[in-house]
């Protein structure tokens, strides 16, 4: 049996405001949270239980909870898992190690997209019952990541952390298929210079110790890891590329409606509007008189009435009544936010209620 591990811990600072209350992980690309497209890829290669390491606050905790739930969706069996604290990718998968038991697993850190298809590219670490499988990815730069060393023949041979001169273009994802023995070589790590057990360490004494079965396979589609809100609209891009067209909710007269749209059930377009796709809205929206341009992702039960709208991500819950000529693009807009035309306000000028770790554009 292989079991999933899914880690949805970390501080999310890139992130935030968005991520004072909850995680990075849930934050959704097309209208779906980041983390069910990690569970989607488990349940592929047949993974029944998986295990979501959860922290570091109880609305953090919940908000994944309340989120996923209890697998069911999927037919699988999902378990939380608190770790304590922020203190690395390698002390986290240890906390998993009484769920694991006796078993191999895949760890899939929960911001993390992937275009391929993971059965094809998991399967045979699954089948040849390695010690350690990892997935690489050819990247422009790749200092900011931990890198693949290949020897002359090309086989990878270790793993260097963010080198300032890279040994190779291969990034290592944040996705692992590790044998339980992991685990003894995790509790022999020291803490890295930031006080974490990092998995780059790992990665490296696994390579070290003798006997293990390595393998590693290079991916062809793109991967994202949404880490912050300029990763996260272009994973939003990437997404609806494949976005599917229907209509589950009510189109009004007069409304032009331009490639692929995703409407859900209850939401209603009211006239005037323009869709332009590829665009998904979610359930129980109002939407227009307004534009919605392309790479648009509107949340369930948000109101849009005005302005023109393009590449924007809107969590859900919103409002948004603007002037016809304001225009709101490139932006990740938070779940329960409102946002209002000052026409007609004085003084003139721009009226902020502004969270801390924001960012504004004027």
């Amino acid at each position: 049996m292989v079991k999933g591990v899914i880690l949805s811990g970390g501080l999310g600072t890139r992130l935030r405001p968005l991520t004072h209350t909850g995680v990075k992980q849930i934050i959704p690309v097309a209208n779906k949270p980041v983390i069910e497209y990690c569970i989607d890829d488990l349940v592929s290669v047949g993974v029944q239980e998986i295990a979501i390491i959860v922290g570091y606050t109880p609305d953090k905790i919940q908000s994944v909870v309340d989120t996923v739930g209890d697998g069911s969706r999927w037919g699988i069996t999902i378990t939380y898992i608190e770790q304590d604290g922020p203190r690395g990718i390698a002390h986290a998968i240890a906390c998993a190690r009484d769920f694991v038991g006796h078993d191999s697993f895949i760890v899939y850190l929960g911001d993390n997209l992937l275009q391929d298809d993971f059965s094809g590219i998991v399967q045979p670490f699954i089948q040849e019952n390695v010690d350690m499988g990892l997935l690489l990815t050819p990247v422009d730069d790749p200092r900011p990541y931990g890198v693949a060393i290949l020897d002359a023949s090309g086989r990878m041979v270790d793993i260097i952390e963010k080198p300032a001169d890279p040994p190779s273009n291969l990034a290592v994802i944040g996705i692992y298929y590790f044998s339980a023995a992991v685990f003894s070589v995790i509790e022999r790590l020291t803490p890295s210079a930031r006080g974490e057990l990092e998995v780059s360490d790992t990665i490296h004494a696994m390579f070290q110790k003798p006997g293990a079965k390595i393998a590693y396979a290079t991916t062809e589609g793109w991967w994202d890891d949404t880490g912050t809100a300029e990763a996260i609209l272009l994973a939003n891009h990437k997404m609806l590329r494949h976005l599917k067209p229907k209509n589950d909710g009510t189109i009004e007269a007069d409304v032009e409606v331009i490639g692929d749209v995703s409407i859900g059930a209850g939401t209603v377009i009211r006239s005037g509007t323009v869709l332009r796709g590829p665009l998904i809205i979610g359930i129980d929206c109002e939407i227009g008189p307004t534009y919605i341009g392309p790479y648009s992702s509107i949340g369930d039960r948000t109101i849009i009435r005005g302005g023109e709208l393009e590449s924007v991500i809107i969590v859900g819950d919103a409002y948004v009544d603007i002037e016809a000529d304001t225009r709101i693009c490139d932006s990740l807009i938070g779940r329960h936010t409102k946002v209002y035309s000052a026409s007609g306000r004085r003084p003139h000028g721009h009226r902020l209620t502004i969270g801390e770790n924001s960012e504004v554009y004027l």
